[in-house]
């Protein structure tokens, strides 16, 4: 047994050495938000925050969280950025299928969190990695730009 924290919170967890991130989550802690997309940290479906920084769980194991804040999507609302851009992704209607649109928005809170008015080549950067296959990239940056004017206002 381990204690991670987790959304606020220690959680006791039973999962052995070498285990990734992504299936404490969700297998033992029942939090689906956070998605499987390719298994290889390539693709963004995975994003948490750890301390605040956007990662890919998929890559992550458990071993090596201790004494670390793990965010996940079921908590990103509670943080003023988080909720600016469920906001904005909402007022825009961001989302398509919606698959990758956990590790998008943890990836966008990231971003903002550090910079709060990002150009939208900064914005590109900063996403590039987080892959949709809807392809509603336009939108997506749409929604952080938003995001950052909720934010200053």
């Amino acid at each position: 047994m381990r204690e991670l924290r987790l959304n606020g919170k220690t959680v006791k967890v039973d999962a052995a050495d070498g285990t990734p991130l992504l299936w404490v989550i969700r297998d033992e802690l029942k939090l689906t938000g956070t998605k499987f997309g390719c298994g290889v940290a390539a693709c963004g479906a995975c994003t948490v925050h750890l301390d605040g920084q956007p990662t890919r769980s998929c890559q992550t194991y458990v071993e090596d969280l201790e004494g670390i804040e793990i965010t996940t999507i079921e908590a990103i609302g509670a943080d003023p950025v988080g909720a600016a851009v469920q906001q904005a992704w909402t007022e825009l209607d961001v989302v398509q299928c919606g698959y990758c649109q956990s590790g998008q928005i943890m990836s966008a809170v990231g971003l903002l969190a550090a910079n709060a008015k990002p150009s939208p080549e900064e914005i590109d950067t900063h996403m590039w990695g987080n892959a949709c296959r809807c392809a509603t990239y336009q939108r997506i940056r749409a929604g952080v730009q938003r995001a950052a004017e909720i934010l200053e206002a």
